[in-house]
């Protein structure tokens, strides 16, 4: 794929786990966003993924869509995102054939190997901090890692992601991740819209950077 149309995707990727979390928060200007359903039915995950499509049709939004690469292919969806688990068993030439973009998950430096093997639009490196949103063998990765991530993969876009808050995405952004994402920060808030609003003003600054940012101005 060519990586030079991914590196203009916008460097605030919230990921929720509903439609309806996408209809409540694309309207505020998200322009990035994943889709992760997890634990529901085939049917019922096919309607999550139509709708959110749509929603992202609607608000000019790059929609990405979590593991159900079969489903996202049949719902017409262009970007998936696969963990290390899901690649075993993704079929990626019928990705590509079908146009769609492709994230994934890494962890280590071998699942960084194999994670580059698939020539992904994007590699995601977590967790960066600790985490809550769910169990993890790996313990978290710290800036330093997201240094040497980007070292090694060079103009394929690095997404940060793992227990990043607004506060920590300033030291994410400058040790070198092009995209930050968001869950908890944003699901968890007492505010969720108004959380949200303050991640894309401060975000803003970092739209098709040129080079890392060395500061939250």
């Amino acid at each position: 794929m060519n990586n030079t149309a991914v590196a203009k995707l916008d460097p605030f990727y919230p990921i929720f786990d509903s439609a309806d979390w996408l209809a409540r928060m694309l309207p505020l200007g998200v322009k990035l966003v994943q889709l992760r359903v997890k634990d529901k039915a085939e049917v019922e995950t096919a309607r999550e993924i139509a709708r959110a499509k749509a929603l992202c049709a609607q608000a000019d939004c790059v929609l990405v869509v979590n593991d159900h690469w079969h489903l996202a292919i049949e719902e017409g969806c262009d970007f998936v995102h696969l963990g290390q688990e899901d690649l075993e068993e993704a079929d990626l030439g019928a990705i590509r054939k079908a146009g769609m973009r492709l994230g994934v998950s890494s962890h280590d430096e071998a699942e960084l190997d194999r994670a580059l093997t698939t020539e992904p639009d994007y590699v995601a490196l977590g967790p960066v901090y600790p985490t809550i949103l769910k169990a993890m063998t790996w313990g978290p990765q710290g800036l330093e890692r997201v240094t040497q991530w980007k070292r090694r993969i060079g103009d394929i876009p690095l997404v940060g992601i793992g227990g990043i808050s607004l506060e920590r995405a300033p030291g994410v952004f400058e040790a070198g991740a092009d995209i930050v994402a968001a869950v908890t920060d944003i699901t968890l808030n007492s505010d969720p819209e108004g959380r949200l609003k303050a991640w894309i003003a401060a975000t803003r600054q970092f739209v098709e950077p040129t080079s890392p940012p060395s500061s939250w101005a």
